[in-house]
């Protein structure tokens, strides 16, 4: 549901800016306030579930997700969509961690490579059918691509109650720092309004400044608490451990190179080739059909070899595919040589690299520990989403049309970039692990 909401409302933020006749930098409030939201309580998701139990918090989590999404279908503004964004991400904070808790309790240590990479791989399969099923919602309306999460929440709420276990808690102790949630919230939330602002108000204004000062204290401040606290956000020795640190970081590039190109072909089959979200979406989805079955098809390649050369390999393809597009673009269609080969290298990329850099981080911890490393990988993804839509709003700005194909190619070759550095990521993995 979380995965599938990703791709729809990405594909339907055009037609979200034109019923409410918003700019681009102030639609991308409606991804990075959920993703803002979610990074920042993923860990305490996860923590709230060692303590009282993963079961309660995950249905917690699918009732919140609901109902938001039904607020998101009715907003009436911009200003009350985001909010009901805001809430949303809080239901899904509450998910994810403990849905990966979950599924590391119900198997053995030896096949935990192998469950965490199909957990990642069933999130491809949404991503894979979100272009198509966002496209046709919005030909409807861009509304019902949140109505439809109404069903789903309800058969997945009626199914975890018949199914899921009651385990007994395993923690006892102070809740996490609440303080610290507002903190790391703050200093992104801060970072991506000065990336995104700064083209209008002037990259030496005085808000600009004064967010990017914001961002810094708070940043500063959230990691000097998090060293004090008893019971931080982020528990900063975890961040010590050699491949869980090196995972974490490879999450982060990767997944701000994933941002730009999901939002960046989004923007440009719309807004530059004049296609319908329906065309669209139909237009994406070779990129993530490909993730699920390369995921499922390299299960085995994983056990053999480890995660290093995976994490290699699906970030050069990714670069590859980022550059393909800087060479062929052009604003005149031609999908078959110019977005077709891109999807498939990135495809093939994401499906190597990102579910592999989730199993290295979540592995590198003890068991007892899984619900809080998941969050905190999946807290950088999601930090790492935000800063990667703001970094494409300042590059491509808030006008897109033919004329613009320059600011697209240095969006692309700055994800290309940041995916040969997860490509060295996994050559640390590869040294770590010997």
């Amino acid at each position: 549901m979380i995965n599938l909401d990703l791709w729809i409302v990405n594909v339907a933020l055009p037609a979200m800016g034109s019923g409410f006749g918003a700019s681009l930098s102030d639609l991308s409030w409606v991804l990075n306030a959920y993703a803002i939201t979610l990074a920042a309580l993923l860990v305490v998701a996860g923590r709230i579930g060692d303590r009282i139990g993963q079961r309660p918090v995950f249905l917690a989590g699918v009732v919140l997700f609901t109902l938001a999404s039904l607020a998101c279908a009715v907003a009436p503004s911009l200003g009350v969509l985001v909010v009901a964004r805001v809430l949303q991400a809080v239901g899904a904070a509450a998910q994810l961690p403990t849905s990966l808790a979950l599924l590391m309790a119900a198997v053995p240590a030896e096949r935990r490579t192998g469950a965490t990479r199909g957990w990642a791989a069933v999130g491809g399969l949404a991503a894979a059918s979100g272009p198509v099923f966002g496209g046709l919602l919005v030909e409807v309306n861009w509304r019902w691509v949140f109505v439809v999460n109404l069903p789903i929440g309800v058969l997945t709420l009626i199914a975890g109650l018949a199914t899921l276990p009651r385990p007994a808690a395993r923690e006892q102790g102070r809740l996490p720092d609440a303080m610290g949630a507002v903190l790391i919230t703050a200093a992104v939330a801060a970072l991506s309004g000065a990336l995104v602002e700064a083209p209008d108000w002037g990259w030496l204004s005085a808000r600009t400044l004064g967010l990017a000062a914001l961002a810094v204290v708070a940043g500063v401040w959230f990691w000097l608490r998090s060293a004090r606290h008893e019971s931080p956000v982020v528990e900063l020795h975890l961040l010590r451990l050699p491949r869980f640190g090196a995972a974490g970081l490879g999450t982060i590039t990767f997944n701000v190179a994933f941002a730009i190109m999901l939002l960046s072909y989004v923007l440009w089959c719309q807004d530059v080739w004049h296609w319908s979200a329906l065309r669209t979406g139909l237009a994406l989805v070779p990129g993530p059909a490909l993730v699920p079955i390369v995921t499922v098809l390299t299960a085995r390649v994983v056990r053999r070899v480890g995660h290093a050369p995976l994490v290699t390999v699906g970030g050069v393809l990714y670069a590859a595919g980022m550059l393909w597009r800087v060479w062929q673009v052009s604003p005149t269609p031609d999908y078959l040589s110019d977005m077709l080969p891109a999807l498939i290298l990135g495809g093939i990329g994401v499906g190597l690299a990102m579910g592999t850099l989730v199993a290295a981080g979540v592995q590198a911890l003890p068991g007892h520990r899984a619900a809080t490393g998941s969050a905190l990988v999946n807290s950088a993804r999601q930090i790492s989403a935000s800063i990667g839509v703001a970094l494409l709003v300042t590059i491509v700005g808030s006008r897109i049309d033919a004329g613009s194909i320059t600011e697209f190619r240095w969006a692309w070759t700055l994800a290309a970039a940041l995916s040969i550095g997860t490509a060295l990521v996994g050559l640390r993995l590869r040294e770590r692990s010997r």
